[in-house]
């Protein structure tokens, strides 16, 4: 079974950064796909950014410029550095991952339990 911890996540002032991380654990043959995605009070989920296993990374037009995801292979760990943290970035962060726990498995999709970002004076 495959799990994702996430850590990282906390209260910042307006212009500070914070680097979240996540960890794919348990039987992993291959991750394809790894991302951060946002829920605000009152909203829907959504995209915040994501990384191909190739290295190829998709940004929302929001956090451009000021995000940077990265993940390392190895460790199916994905990363999501935030700088330039503004009150609207506030949510619960989620992780996701998808992949196969073995060459001829159904593919997984797996969320994180979701860490806290808090962008207040």
């Amino acid at each position: 079974q495959v799990q994702l911890v996430e850590s990282g996540g906390g209260l910042v002032q307006p212009g500070g950064s914070l680097r979240l991380s996540c960890a794919a654990s348990g039987r992993i043959f291959i991750i394809y796909n790894m991302g951060w995605y946002r829920q605000a009070p009152g909203k829907q989920r959504e995209l915040v950014a994501t990384i191909s296993s190739g290295g190829t990374t998709n940004y929302a037009d929001s956090v451009k410029d000021r995000f940077t995801i990265s993940r390392d292979n190895a460790k199916n760990t994905v990363y999501l550095q935030m700088n330039n943290l503004k009150p609207e970035d506030a949510a619960a962060y989620y992780c996701n991952a998808n992949g196969r726990t073995t060459l001829s498995s159904n593919p997984f999709n797996l969320w994180g339990q979701g860490t806290q970002v808090t962008v207040s004076n």
